[in-house]
């Protein structure tokens, strides 16, 4: 089983969308489990009180610049519970071992692509950093090893939906997770453009049909129609 450990400032942005369809069948059948851990947990007095003032976990930056930095030693601390509960990892301090791999959202980083994903299925525990604000205290990077990500050019409010995008796309290559291998898109003959029942839809006092090739039972010229599809979708 793959354990997705999830170190987020906001929990509930995520939950709902993990807990359903694919991801939500994958972890009530076993194949994953989802653990979440929120920074404010992790501050000095975080057992004592219970106001949001008083559990906030960001600052302003050194150096001066706009925004709110996440302080580094509730992540730290974050990281630390997860790895402890990680039975090769023990209390490894500072350290990772075996398959756990610690991912760190960064624009900077490497691409993720359906290749990184398909590396990335073979560890059993992957820890994401979901920041927020102006970004994390650098030295969360320098405690711990990690593999900084980009899920893409552009700039999301938080690490979380670059860590929905990992776990969704690794979960799926997970064996028994889409019961049939074949549903992963790239290894089958695909095309952007898919049909099903009716044969013919009426809008608007026009009818739409279902390409002819795709009535034909050949199932050769079939697979180079979705080829030719595919190829030239790539393009757009």
């Amino acid at each position: 089983m793959t354990t997705f450990h999830i170190i987020t400032l906001f929990p509930e942005t995520m939950q709902a969308y993990l807990g359903a369809s694919i991801i939500g069948r994958a972890q009530k059948e076993g194949h994953i489990s989802i653990k979440y851990y929120n920074p404010r947990d992790f501050t000095d007095k975080a057992n004592e009180v219970q106001t949001y003032s008083e559990r906030r976990v960001d600052n302003k930056p050194y150096g001066g610049g706009p925004g709110m930095v996440i302080e580094a030693m509730p992540v730290i601390k974050a990281i630390e519970q997860a790895l402890s509960i990680i039975p090769e990892q023990g209390n490894v301090r500072g350290k990772t071992k075996g398959k756990t791999k610690i991912i760190f959202f960064s624009p900077s980083g490497s691409q993720f692509t359906n290749e990184v994903a398909e590396k990335f299925k073979k560890y059993t525990d992957i820890i994401f950093i979901c920041g927020r604000y102006e970004g994390i205290d650098a030295r969360v990077k320098k405690a711990f090893p990690m593999v900084d990500i980009s899920v893409g050019p552009y700039v999301l409010t938080g690490g979380e939906l670059p860590a929905m995008i990992m776990i969704d796309s690794i979960t799926r290559r997970i064996k028994g997770v889409l019961g049939d291998d074949l549903s992963i898109e790239e290894e089958r003959v695909a095309s952007p453009d898919v049909y099903t029942r009716p044969e013919v839809i009426e809008f608007n006092g026009k009818k739409y049909r279902v390409p002819k090739i795709l009535l034909s039972g050949h199932h050769a010229k079939m697979d180079a129609w979705k080829a030719n599809k595919k190829i030239k979708g790539s393009c757009v």
